[in-house]
Parts: C-alpha cells; structure tokens; sequence
C-alpha cells in the first residue's frame, strides 16, 4: 500500500494511474469478474431502482459486467455526459442496452446528449464512481477535473442528504493509507474492488 503523505498529490495520481493502467488484460478481465461477484449480489445492488455507472478508460476497472446485469434486471441505468457548456459540468443520461455512444473530448464513449433523458444525481439510487486513489475512510483520488465532485456539491452544504449511495470502484493496487481532502472533496460511503469492500 503506498503512502500518500509521501508524495504530492499530482505524484500520487501518476503513480497509481500508472499502477492500474500495467495491469495486465487478463488481469484486468478477472478483475471485472471479481467486481461484478462483489456487487451483483448486495443489497445496496439490489435495491437500486437507478443506478449510474461509467464505462472503463485508462486502466480504470470495468463495470460493464454490471451494466449489463443492472440492464437484465430493468433497473434504469445511467452513463455521465459531459455538457458543451460550461465545460466543467457533467450530466447523468438514461442508457438503453445497444444504444450508440459516440467519443467525447477527453476520448470516452458516452450516449449521444439527449436532455429529456437525463437526471439530476440527486435523484439516483446508486452511483458507482470511477477513482484514481481511495482509503478506507471513504477518501477518493479523481482525475483531477472535479466533474464528480460539482455534481455532488449539494452533499457538502446539507449534510442530511442520503441520496444516492456512493461508492467507489477500484483495483487493490490504488488503495493508499490515507487521502488529505479538501473542503470540496465529497466522501464515498465505501470502495468495492475485486477482492472485497471497504465502507467508511
């Protein structure tokens, strides 16, 4: 496990991307296997009536598994989407099984933008986040663009909000002891990796 105080914050990104990212695909393939007998079986998978996901880029683990599981069982399922403008906002749109989805800027597929079937986040069930960095009390290391964190900014000014659960979906080897947060930084209620659950 690697220690954060150790490294500047853009040092530890680099590094557990760089981690993640030389996994190799059979690894990467077992470990979307592990993720998804993690998950498809919970409680809070099951209850989910909508659930937001994200489709797998630059090493991160894949939930597709679960996508399509979600999808079987006629849960509403949902993909972010980045807004023309402003650009540092991000949506959640309704994604059909065989749907057509289109690259956007920084390369990642997503639905074609369609307003009359998206959502605000405050009204989903479950949002399964993709992360560079976690610890076990519920810290979480992004990109770096804080598109996940505006979107949940409402969770930081009234701390009674309890939709939706967040959680974050990770590889072993990006667990670290400890994450600084920011006052902007919003907490995740756990981390499911392959391998097993840390809740905060």
């Amino acid at each position: 496990m690697i220690e954060a105080s150790s490294l500047t914050r853009s040092q530890l990104r680099k590094t557990l991307r760089e981690a993640r990212k030389s996994l190799p695909q059979a690894q990467q393939r077992k470990a979307a296997a592990g993720l998804y007998r993690q998950l498809s079986h919970s409680p809070v998978f099951h209850r989910a009536r909508s659930v937001a996901l994200y489709l797998p880029n630059d090493g991160e683990i894949d939930p597709r598994p679960l996508l399509r599981c979600a999808q079987r069982r006629g849960k509403h399922t949902y993909l972010p989407v980045l807004s023309p403008w402003p650009r540092t906002k991000m949506v959640f749109q309704r994604i059909r099984p065989g749907e057509r989805l289109r690259a956007n800027r920084f390369g990642i597929a997503e639905p074609v933008r369609c307003p009359r079937r998206q959502r605000r986040i405050w009204a989903l069930d479950l949002v399964l986040l993709p992360l560079v960095g976690f610890d076990e009390l519920g810290g979480r290391l992004g990109m770096g663009g804080g598109f996940y964190d505006r979107s949940l900014a409402y969770r930081t000014r009234r701390a009674a909000w309890r939709k939706p659960t967040l959680l974050g979906l990770a590889h072993e080897c990006q667990k670290v002891d400890r994450l600084e947060q920011a006052s902007w930084d919003v907490p995740l209620q756990g981390t499911v990796t392959d391998k097993r659950w840390y809740l905060a």
